[in-house]
């Protein structure tokens, strides 16, 4: 597996050996080790799994407390995938970094506890597969606006968003990050 190179410090994305012949392909999803030698040492307790339409927008997602890494992947489809640093003494406060992940190029997306992180579906269907660090918990689980304008999240103009009512309203960065202890 290899590290491609991110503008945040943090996330990692990353890029599997992926086998292909005529028949299709093989690569490895996982493995504890290689992971643990890119820096990426947590013990994953839960598989998450998500089918979305076309425009499909979740997001922006982050649990407090503990906080929960998550490391993400687009078996089935493409996504615009996002991650806000939300670590108040973090130089990049704020900011934000886009990762294309589709079934393509099948590459995954690590992120670190202390960032926030949603999608948008650019394919007709995508399924996303993720592990977290931690349990689902609704206790913890928080939210910003996905179009909060102090951050100002570039999401792709070419699809026309589809988004929850609790993506909806959720509270811009500037009102929760006094709150935020990462």
């Amino acid at each position: 597996m290899e590290r491609l190179p991110t503008r945040l410090q943090g996330p990692a994305h990353l890029q599997p050996r992926v086998f292909r012949d005529g028949r299709g392909f093989f690569m490895e999803t996982f493995r504890e080790g290689v992971l643990a030698d890119l820096g990426i040492d947590h013990r994953w307790v839960q598989d998450n799994h998500s089918r979305s339409t076309r425009g499909v927008l979740r997001g922006m997602h982050f649990a407090v407390g503990a906080g929960s890494a998550k490391l993400v992947r687009c078996a089935r489809g493409a996504i615009y995938d996002v991650v806000v640093d939300l670590r108040r003494a973090s130089p990049t406060f704020g900011q934000w970094e886009a990762f294309v992940l589709d079934d393509e190029s099948l590459s995954v997306l690590y992120i670190p506890i202390g960032f926030a992180h949603g999608f948008c579906v650019t394919s007709e269907i995508a399924d996303v597969i993720y592990k977290q660090s931690d349990y689902f918990d609704p206790g913890v689980e928080r939210e910003i606006a996905f179009d909060d304008p102090d951050i100002a999240i570039a999401w792709p103009a070419n699809v026309t968003p589809q988004v929850s009512e609790r993506d909806l309203s959720a509270p811009r960065l500037r009102d929760v990050a006094a709150d935020l202890t990462f």
